[in-house]
């Protein structure tokens, strides 16, 4: 009986992430080398699992670490999960100050998955939409947001993505320089804004990134009508208080993963000396 033939490719992943794990992070190089692989390869490899969020590349010192996403593989546990948990009492707390529906939104493949959302505790909320809701990339503040802050590599492949799907709503990525132009200045204001036509008022949003140590884990949102609120008028008043929501999670992420590291020490005596 002959045996299926291993996928090469799938190998030389895993062989890639072991080396990460060993080393708490590598350069390409180091990674080409421990594993002797062509250094173009390496590099693809480490970016296809930068944009599958299992790893990212630091720019302190260009050095390729695995997110905690990486625990989901044994255990059910992911960043997405985790950032949800800690955010959503933040988002509740802001619903109530705002009234107005807040949500957060990470990648899934190429649109946006709202994880959490407030919108059947605002009485605001003309369309109710629950986790679980997915919006595009390019039609939304959440996935213009994540794209303006999402590693170059990452970015430039969705966009690639998007440029060849068939969906009315993906066609805008096949103008590459208009697309630049709005993330560039999406990132220069440190948010993102997106108008969507409804025929009674028009739907207005803002989206801010949610970033822990250089890796961007979601964008929370919050949506308003243009009738009731303008958009300069929602920039001076909704804009402080959505990130500051947005660094408070950060924060509380951030001191999560510190206390899961203690945790997983060793503080027992070492080997021998029993």
């Amino acid at each position: 009986m002959s045996s299926t033939r291993p996928i090469r490719a799938l190998l030389r992943g895993l062989e890639v992430l072991h080396v990460l794990n060993q080393n708490n992070g590598a350069t390409v190089s180091e990674v080409a080398a421990a594993i002797d692989l062509p250094r173009t390869t390496t590099y693809r490899i480490l970016e296809t699992l930068c944009v599958a969020g299992y790893a990212y590349r630091a720019k302190s010192d260009e050095r390729y670490r695995l997110t905690i996403m990486v625990r989901g593989l044994s255990d059910g546990f992911d960043d997405e999960a985790w950032v949800t948990q800690i955010a959503r009492p933040y988002m509740y707390e802001l619903c109530r100050d705002l009234v107005w529906p807040v949500a957060i939104a990470t990648l899934s493949g190429a649109t946006m998955l709202i994880r959490q959302t407030t919108d059947h505790e605002s009485p605001l909320a003309v369309e109710k939409r629950g986790p679980g809701f997915r919006v595009s990339l390019l039609g939304s503040a959440s996935g213009i947001a994540y794209l303006a802050f999402c590693p170059k590599e990452q970015r430039d492949t969705l966009l690639d993505m998007l440029a060849q799907s068939k969906r009315e709503e993906d066609r805008p990525a096949r103008n590459r320089t208009k697309i630049y132009e709005t993330l560039v200045e999406t990132r220069q204001k440190g948010y993102a804004v997106y108008r969507r036509k409804r025929r009674v008022s028009d739907e207005l949003s803002l989206s801010v990134p949610i970033v822990v140590d250089e890796r961007l884990l979601a964008t929370i949102a919050i949506r308003f009508a243009s009738t009731a609120v303008e958009l300069a008028d929602a920039e001076t008043r909704f804009l402080p208080k959505l990130l500051a929501t947005s660094q408070k999670i950060s924060r509380d992420f951030s001191s999560q993963e510190q206390r899961d590291v203690l945790v997983s020490i060793p503080t027992g005596p070492a080997p021998g000396t029993a």
